[in-house]
């Protein structure tokens, strides 16, 4: 049986408890063994981390100390999978490049706020993430972010001018898929509240995701 690892916390508005647990039973109905904490020490223990498949930091904001972020990124760097979605990994421990860099991409800003209405696009459909799902229409947190260009992107989403921070229209990934040394790394910024991660074409996406960082898929 396949072992994963979520870490939850940070900034409540993002519903950590609620939108780990949803995470916690898609995978747990693959047969995966889940373990949800709540303390980023669980991070110190390399040894530990290095016998799971799966890390799911879930931690929006917050601070984390290099005790704890380098025996993470060394265990994904010797092949331990990496996944995470919204603020839990886009948005986590600001100015930590080290942890930025691994997931390959960090928030800026979401222009229209959680009622904003788009539309998700499909690139590339013939991934095992995202095979057989079409795109679909969302309202909610539409993240602006900056973004490694050597990601492999899967999916994505328009700002139109009026809504963009520079005023033309930009075209935004939405989920992609990289490599960090030997691990495999899947981020998606879809997943705000609970509410959101639960509709049928986001926990798709986002539960094939981790299937697939934890080398299930």
């Amino acid at each position: 049986m396949k072992k994963a690892l979520i870490v939850k916390g940070g900034w409540s508005g993002h519903e950590p408890d609620a939108t780990a647990n949803i995470m916690a039973e898609a995978l747990s109905k693959q047969d995966f063994a889940v373990e949800v904490s709540d303390t980023l020490d669980r991070f110190t223990d390399l040894d530990a981390l290095l016998a799971l498949d799966l890390i799911i930091p879930h931690w929006t904001m917050g601070t984390i100390e290099r005790t704890q972020l380098d025996p993470l990124v060394e265990a994904v760097n010797r092949g331990v999978g990496l996944a995470g979605i919204h603020g839990g990994a886009g948005d986590a421990f600001r100015g930590q490049n080290a942890f930025q860099g691994m997931v390959g991409g960090c928030f800026i800003c979401h222009p229209g706020d959680a009622g904003t209405t788009y539309t998700v696009h499909v690139d590339d459909d013939t991934h095992p993430i995202t095979k057989g799902i079409s795109d679909f229409e969302l309202t909610s947190e539409q993240y602006y972010m900056l973004v490694d260009p050597g990601n492999h992107v899967l999916a994505t989403t328009v700002f139109p001018p009026e809504r963009a921070p520079l005023g033309q229209e930009v075209v935004m990934p939405v989920a992609w898929t990289r490599q960090h040394g030997e691990g495999r790394v899947f981020y998606c910024s879809l997943g705000h509240v609970a509410e959101t991660l639960a509709l049928p074409p986001v926990l798709e996406m986002i539960t094939r995701g981790l299937l697939w960082a934890g080398s299930a898929l």
